[in-house]
């Protein structure tokens, strides 16, 4: 039996899969998908969300094409990693992700096409997700620089949304122009301690917790904060082994204590691991 059902939930509320029934709609996340939305529906051009590792830019995406699941005129499609070493592999990849069948693999006229299909003639929407943004080569951006490009009068042909890391302006700024085709742009920032604690009962209710039973005290929820500053993935990865250990200690309840105990051996795993990775290469022994 798993331990969400010894603690009388039916579903795991911790996991670090992006669901988007599990996004916590603080302020800060709910300004960012709904003004993508906005953008994407007016058809302003590229969107692009920034935001550390584990602020939850991926559960963001998945919530956004959520929210246009059932709204026929709108496809979207995304891109979970866009790395790629030159723009005919790019192009490719985009190709079959829309299912475009092209002669000339390095013809970005072939998507041009295809826009211009669904967009001006079936009277479409076509979105693209990029997640993982800042793995975008210099050739990739100057494909979805000129994918930017194609419009009518009234609207550009390409929605294009990119979730990425800070280190993404770096790159993007050495692009000519390309900073400039950003309509929105908008920063994740951290959770503060009351939207961590209300983040952390609100996935717990969501997997099935009763509402008048909180399983994690005020302390416990302050020794997480202060730990993780409020990063989405760091406070989920913390929660789900403060429940282990309730499980195994045959608590109900997480106290102070039982985070105190789960975040001291999270310092003790990553002190390791930045041990091991300053470990100097073995060198081999010469022939003697």
């Amino acid at each position: 039996m798993s331990y969400y059902n010894i603690l009388g939930l039916n579903r795991e509320p911790f996991s670090t899969s992006p669901d988007p029934g599990f996004l916590y709609k603080s302020k800060s996340h709910m300004s960012a998908l709904h003004r993508i939305e906005i953008a994407v529906r007016l058809k302003r051009g590229m969107s692009l969300l920034l935001g550390d590792v584990g602020t939850g830019k991926t559960t963001i995406a998945r919530a956004l094409i959520q929210s246009f699941k059932n709204d026929p005129d709108f496809i979207l499609h995304i891109v979970l990693d866009p790395y790629h070493e030159n723009r005919t592999q790019f192009i490719t990849n985009l190709c079959r992700i829309f299912g475009i069948e092209y002669v000339y693999a390095d013809d970005p006229e072939a998507i041009e096409r295809y826009l211009f299909q669904k967009c001006v003639l079936d009277g479409k929407t076509v979105v693209l997700i990029v997640d993982e943004g800042q793995k975008l080569s210099y050739p990739c951006l100057e494909v979805l620089r000129t994918l930017l490009n194609y419009e009518t009068n009234e609207f550009k042909l390409l929605q294009l949304v990119i979730m990425a890391q800070l280190e993404f302006l770096e790159t993007a700024g050495k692009v000519k122009n390309f900073m400039d085709r950003v309509s929105f742009k908008y920063v994740l920032n951290p959770l503060d301690e009351e939207e961590t604690k209300d983040m952390i009962n609100y996935r717990l209710l969501h997997a099935g917790m009763d509402k008048d039973s909180y399983i994690f005290t005020a302390g416990a929820i302050r020794e997480i904060y202060n730990y993780t500053k409020g990063y989405p993935r760091k406070i989920n990865n913390i929660c789900h082994h403060a429940l282990e250990n309730a499980v195994m200690y045959g608590k109900s309840k997480i106290d102070e204590l039982i985070a105190q105990d789960v975040i001291k051996h999270d310092i003790r795993v990553m002190q390791s691991v930045h041990s091991l990775n300053d470990v100097p290469p073995i060198k081999e022994l010469a022939a003697g």
